[in-house]
C-alpha cells in the first residue's frame, strides 16, 4: 500500500510541476507577445516625411533636404523632430549653408484642421562675396501655423514665424506656405 502512496504522490508532484511549468511558460509567452505587440504599435505610430526643394536660376542655386520625424498619440495630436539642410549661392553675390533642427506639435481638432507648432534652431553660415564679409550666427524660429488635412497629420497650410526678424532671418518673409506628408 505504501508503495502506492508514494507512486500517487510521485504522479500528483509530476502533474503540479508540469502545471506550474506550463503555466510559467504561458506566462513568459504572453510577456513576449505583449513586449512584440507593444513595439509593433510604436512603430506603427511613427511617421516618417519632410522635404526636398531644390531652386535654379541665372547664376542662382538652392538646394534644401529637410527630413522629419512624428509619433501619433492619438487621433488629435502628435509630436516630432526634424533636421534641416540647405544650400545657396548666388554667382559673384553670396554663398549660404544652413544646418539645424526643430521640434514639431501638431494637432487636429477636427478632421479637416491641422494646427502646427514649429521651434527650429538653424546654424547659418553666411558668406557676401561682393564685401568679402562673413558672418556664422544661430537663428530661432517658432512656427504657429494652420492648414487642411490631406492625409494623417499631412497638411497643406500656412505658418508664420512669431520671432521673424527682417535683418537675420534664413526666410524672405515671416509668412510661409507649406505641404506636409507622413507616412
Amino acid at each position: 500500500m505504501k508503495k502506492g502512496v508514494d507512486f500517487e504522490k510521485k504522479i500528483s508532484c509530476l502533474i503540479i510541476l508540469s502545471l506550474f511549468i506550463s503555466n510559467f511558460s504561458i506566462a513568459q509567452q504572453k510577456q513576449e507577445n505583449d513586449s512584440i505587440a507593444k513595439s509593433n504599435t510604436f512603430w506603427q505610430r511613427v511617421g516618417f516625411g519632410g522635404g526636398l526643394g531644390v531652386g535654379i536660376g541665372d547664376g542662382f542655386t538652392s538646394i534644401g533636404v529637410a527630413p522629419s520625424a512624428i509619433y501619433v498619440f492619438n487621433d488629435h495630436t502628435a509630436a516630432g523632430v526634424g533636421l534641416n539642410f540647405n544650400y545657396s549661392t548666388s554667382r559673384d553675390d553670396f554663398k549660404a549653408t544652413v544646418v539645424g533642427s526643430s521640434l514639431i506639435g501638431l494637432f487636429k481638432p477636427i478632421d479637416e484642421i491641422i494646427l502646427s507648432s514649429e521651434f527650429e534652431m538653424s546654424r547659418v553660415s553666411f558668406k557676401d562675396e561682393i564685401l568679402n564679409t562673413s558672418r556664422n550666427y544661430w537663428y530661432p524660429a517658432l512656427f504657429l501655423g494652420a492648414g487642411y488635412s490631406v492625409s494623417n497629420f499631412g497638411a497643406i497650410g500656412i505658418r508664420y514665424d512669431v520671432l521673424y526678424n527682417e535683418e537675420d532671418s534664413i526666410y524672405g518673409t515671416a509668412l510661409l506656405p507649406f505641404v506636409r506628408v507622413y507616412f
